[in-house]
């Protein structure tokens, strides 16, 4: 059986089931599996985030506006 057929097979086993439990039990499975993209990145990719965050809450930013004067002279 391929993934989509599969898919398909839970989905219709979903929608018949009246068990609240278990689409609570599912639901939470689901989400458990699904990777926190802030949890895969690298510490220092995370540090150079926050440096970034940091620097545009004190203002420490150019603005897209600026930056796209700043590479319209090379066109």
């Amino acid at each position: 059986m391929n993934i989509e057929a599969t898919k398909l097979e839970l989905m219709q086993l979903l929608l018949q089931t009246q068990k609240e439990s278990l689409l609570i039990k599912i639901k939470a499975l689901l989400e458990a599996e699904q990777e926190d993209w802030w949890s895969a990145m690298s510490k220092v990719e995370q540090e150079e985030i926050k440096t970034g965050l940091d620097q545009a809450d004190k203002g420490e930013y150019i603005s897209n506006e600026e930056i796209m004067k700043r590479f319209d002279r090379w066109h």
